[in-house]
């Protein structure tokens, strides 16, 4: 779960779907976009320059 306009609009955050949400990962937060963004960032440099046909799962431990 990313917290997001759309999260918040819909109600999400706040409930018990995010209650779920947070007692499921093992870091203990929701993901905020800059978590996404730092991992975009990662894959966009040049320090990602050896990874090929990778998944990267981005979820705070969740899977």
């Amino acid at each position: 779960m990313v917290a997001t306009e759309g999260t918040h609009s819909a109600g999400i955050i706040g409930s018990d779907l995010e209650a779920w949400a947070l007692s499921t990962t093992p870091l203990g937060r929701i993901c905020q976009p800059d978590d996404i963004a730092d991992v975009v960032t990662f894959l966009a440099s040049d320090d990602a320059r050896w990874l090929t046909g990778e998944s990267i799962i981005a979820s705070g431990g969740s899977r």
